[in-house]
């Protein structure tokens, strides 16, 4: 309560015996609002900017693997780049929640598929299928952020197959 006063009062200052290390460090390590924005921006073009060279590899004919590892580095910074906007305890709570499990759980186990059909495989066929299962799932992931998004692919989805 004391604090608030302060704040209000335009006197911010904390005096010494409220001062301790943990408040020290906490303060130090939270980000203002347009830091945080910045952060996102910077990670999410960054992460979208390396799925688009691991595109332009596939089609330059540098590989699969070159392919699979840019474009997989690319979604994992793009996922990260939220955790500038909530915070990274946040987003992983937000990730593992109940809504999102399963989507969550198969994009990470196609990142991981993909890797090893690619690095340590060597299997270009298999690689596109993991990078095409880590598309779905991550456009699965990312809707499920959107109110009622889901529903309106499911929709969409049953109404086209059932022409």
């Amino acid at each position: 309560m004391d604090k608030l006063r302060r704040v209000l009062n335009g006197n911010d200052s904390t005096p010494e015996e409220e001062s301790s290390i943990i408040t020290q460090i906490n303060e130090m390590s939270t980000l203002s609002w347009s830091t945080r924005i910045k952060g996102f921006c910077i990670c999410f073009v960054l992460g979208i900017l390396l799925s688009f060279l691991g595109s332009l590899a596939l089609f330059l004919h540098r590989g699969v693997v070159v392919f699979a590892v840019f474009y997989t580095l690319g979604n994992i910074i793009s996922m990260a780049s939220t955790c500038f906007l909530m915070g990274p305890v946040n987003q992983i709570k937000k990730m593992f929640s109940s809504t999102r499990l399963i989507a969550t759980c198969i994009v990470l186990v196609a990142i991981v598929m993909t890797f090893i059909a690619a690095v340590v495989l060597h299997k270009a066929g298999l690689t596109l299928i993991f990078i095409i299962i880590q598309s779905l799932a991550m456009t699965w992931y990312s809707l499920s952020y959107i109110p009622y998004a889901r529903d309106a692919v499911k929709k969409t989805v049953s109404a086209c197959l059932d022409v």
